[in-house]
């Protein structure tokens, strides 16, 4: 069994952050929509879509912590049985994260006019988003802390599936990035950023997946 500081302080720290993402989100979201008025209107509902799931995937994160440490606070229960939100965690999370993998999957298929990449990115997007679908159900079912280690292959499909499909995406999009350079200065400058944002971007999403599922694996009795 976790010590109370190991089981919902990494939690309360994570959902901390989330909302202040989500607050960066939306910002974000209002500038899209002020800037990038032409993009195609399935574009737009795709952004509405995100921005959607994050919401609720806050609202969510914020029970999570609220059960425990004010409703069942000092309660046997707020320790050993797991709050009723945390199964809708893994969920949101895969719609949020499978739908953006597979969006970007389209953007490199059009950058490299290879069906290849895309498609081993797609799989990967798909069996994260399968992995989280059966980590929900997991949790609903078995959802004492002590017995979590049960569906540990579930969480690893998800967690490094995903981290895979990340690490993927930002080395296919530099290389296909690399290989739009034209020789003239101004051209490949632009690229250049480009590359640039890329690797600080995508490789920020990378390092936390891989972060994520090499946590999971080896500090057990724990949440972080």
């Amino acid at each position: 069994m976790p010590t109370v500081q190991l089981l919902f302080g990494p939690m309360l720290i994570g959902v901390f952050f989330n909302t202040i993402l989500y607050g960066t989100m939306v910002v974000q979201t209002y500038i899209y929509f002020q800037t990038f008025k032409k993009d195609a209107w399935w574009i737009k509902m795709f952004v509405f879509y995100l921005l959607f799931c994050e919401t609720l995937n806050t609202g969510f994160d914020i029970g999570m912590m609220y059960e425990p440490l004010v409703v069942r606070y000092g309660t046997p229960r707020a320790v050993k049985i797991a709050p009723i939100m945390l199964s809708a965690d893994p969920l949101m999370t895969v719609m949020i994260s499978s739908a953006v993998q597979l969006f970007i999957a389209w953007r490199v298929r059009i950058m490299s006019k290879s069906s290849i990449l895309p498609a081993i990115i797609s799989f990967f997007a798909i069996t994260s988003f399968a992995g989280g679908v059966a980590t929900t159900v997991s949790v609903t079912i078995i959802n004492e802390y002590a017995h979590f280690h049960q569906f540990d292959g579930a969480v690893i499909t998800w967690l490094a599936s995903s981290a895979a499909a990340d690490v993927i995406i930002t080395a296919s999009l530099v290389y296909s990035l690399l290989r739009q350079r034209t020789g003239f200065a101004a051209t490949d400058d632009l690229i250049n950023k480009v590359i640039r944002m890329t690797v600080q971007t995508g490789m920020i999403t990378a390092v936390s997946a891989t972060l994520d599922v090499t946590l999971f694996l080896v500090i057990r009795n724990a949440t972080l």
